[in-house]
Parts: C-alpha cells; structure tokens; sequence
C-alpha cells in the first residue's frame, strides 16, 4: 500500500509542474495566513485557457481562500497570480472584467426579481440598458428561468438560487468563471440540471476553475483536477492520468445480510495475509490487491464466522480511491460534509 501511495504522490505532482504556454490562470507560491493559521501555503498551478480545472478537498483545506484571492476578495501575503496574462497580485481590479465569480453562498439582492438581479450585474460592467436586458432574458430562458424572471429572487428555491447566480456570473461574457461550491446544499434534479449548465458552458470555450468537495462531480466535469489539503496541493494532473498508477489494484466489495464488525476485518487479515482489508461499513467490506482476488475462500471464510454473504462484486476504483490514497482522508469523512452543508445528491 505505501508502495501505491509513494508512486501516486510522484505522479501527481510531476503533473503539477507543467508549464503552460497559453495560461488562464497561473498562480506561483501563493500563501495566505488568517490569526495564526496557514490557510493557504505555497500553492503554485496553472490553467489552460477553455479548461474545467477542477479544486478538489474537504472542508477547510484552502479552497475558498484560494479562489478569494484569485478574484481579488483577499490579497495574498505572498505569491504571484496573474489571469490572462495580466498581473493582477496587488491590483486585482485591473482584471475584474475578465472574470465571473460564483460564490458558494449567493449574493444577489433577494427583494430584486431574478430579470432585475442580471440586469443589475450587468450594469457594474459598464453593459448598454438594451444589450442588459436581451442577455438578462436570454439567459433566463437558456438557465430555465423564464417563468420566474420577475418573482423576487427571495422566494426562489435554491435550486433555482443556484442558477441565477450563476447566470449572474456569466452575464458579462467572461474569459474565466470561478465556481464555489455550486451544487452544494441543492436537490437531486437542480444539481443534474447545473452541472449539465457547467458542461455547457466549458464546451462553449469558458474557462472554468470549480472548487468542490464532491469528488464525482469533479471526476464528471473537469479536465484536470488539484488535490488541496491542508492549505498545500497534494497532487494535481488528468482524471484519466490520476487513476491510472491505481488501474493494477484488484477491489472486491462483500456485502453481508447482518451488520459486519471489526472481528471479521481481523480474522480476514490473519487468514489472508498478503491481502488489505479495509474497516467494516455497516455490511459490506472491502478487499484490495496487487493480484487478482479469489471470492470463494474470502466468502467461505466469512460465513464461518456467522455471517451471510448476499453479494460480492468487483469494484472500478475511481478518483475517490485516489484521493484517499494520496491524502489519507477516507472517503466516509467527505460524505459526512455534503451531509452537513445541507442536501444529498
């Protein structure tokens, strides 16, 4: 397993350190500290230009900072960022119109209609009244908004919050589109309908910088894809290039009638030893090799134990397996924070 983990972590950040020549986002050495605490520590990437770049990690690892401080709402203690090419690290104005922001929590003016919210947005950036109002509506219609552009955005759901904010963060056509956390806290239906939004609008050449704790929304949508913890970047490269120093493991997932418990993980590991088996979750476990894994012996054994076996199966590891790889943060952690920002998907 620590063989696994050292190869990953030589992967990943070899993918870090390339250079792009046509940049939307570079950021070099990027550091910030609040009342003691290093929130942000080093951090260096860059963005491609029509790239869905993807900000991976659990709560309060660096990722809202970092992207308060590419768009200008912190300034960095240390560090360069430059967007577009522009050098934006102590006056970030100077690239406020290249960009649209999407904060995890909206900020539109819940006593205005959703019509007059775009409107509004549109006219800080300097927009005609006349070519406000046509985008406004167009986007209202494109966002399946149109029924509710004059209901004040107050009585919207969030769902639909969701979605005019991000209209609102588009309305002025930007180069780049910073997304916090943009299904977090929303139903099933609205969480499929924006990230179709996002896709929609990466194929249309917007580059997109998403920061998420939802790592198959991130696996879903994005080119690439940085692990961040703990303020520093773990690992940074492709999906397809993320998962691939995992492609050899054999995943076998047994799941049982009763609930398992952590005497069965012990007897699996002292009847097979060159095995990993990881903890119980309530009554499935799961059995990890560098060579295939025979079921027979693992259910034989388990049933003697006083358990029933209803189902194993082999599992395709994901960029979740990675995560927990390369971080040590079990997926199960994750889970419970989706859970506390409000709403499953």
């Amino acid at each position: 397993m620590n063989t696994v983990k050292s190869r990953l972590k030589q992967e990943l950040v070899r993918g870090g350190a390339i250079l792009m020549k046509n940049e939307a986002v570079a950021v070099e050495d990027l550091s910030k500290r609040f009342d003691g605490v290093q929130a942000v520590d080093g951090v260096s990437f860059a963005v491609e230009r029509g790239e869905l770049f993807g900000f991976l990690g659990p709560n309060g690892a660096g990722k809202t900072t970092t992207i308060n401080m590419l768009t200008g709402l912190a300034r960095p203690d240390s560090g360069v960022i430059r967007l577009c090419g522009v050098d934006c690290t102590t006056t970030p104005r100077t690239a406020q119109h290249l960009i649209g922001v999407v904060p995890d929590e909206s900020n539109l003016y819940p006593e205005l209609t959703g019509f007059e919210n775009l409107c509004f947005c549109a006219s800080l950036y300097g927009i005609r009244k006349d070519e406000r109002r046509a985008r406004a509506r167009a986007l209202l219609r494109d966002f399946d908004l149109a029924k509710a552009a004059d209901r004040k955005f107050g009585g919207y759901s969030k769902g639909m919050k969701r979605k005019l904010t991000i209209a609102a963060g588009i309305i002025h056509r930007p180069d780049i589109l910073f997304l916090d956390e943009p299904t977090t806290g929303i139903d099933v239906a609205s969480g499929r309908q924006i990230r179709q939004l996002v896709a929609d609008l990466h194929h249309a050449g917007t580059t997109i910088f998403l920061t998420t704790h939802y790592i198959e929304e991130a696996e879903r949508l994005c080119n690439r894809i940085a692990f961040i913890v703990a303020g520093r970047i773990v690992g940074i490269d492709s999906v397809e290039h993320l998962i691939q120093p995992l492609q050899g493991r054999h995943v076998l997932e047994i799941t049982c009638q009763e609930a398992l418990t952590e005497t069965v993980r012990e007897g699996l590991s002292q009847a097979f030893p060159p095995l990993v088996i990881s903890p119980p979750e309530q009554h499935s476990i799961r059995v990890e090799s560098d060579s295939p894994v025979h079921v027979g012996p693992l259910v034989r054994r388990i049933e003697e134990q006083g358990f029933t076996v209803t189902e194993a199966r082999r599992v395709r590891l994901s960029l979740e397996d990675v995560f927990v790889q390369i971080t040590g943060i079990e997926s199960g952690t994750m889970h419970h924070e989706k859970e506390m920002k409000g709403g499953k998907k």
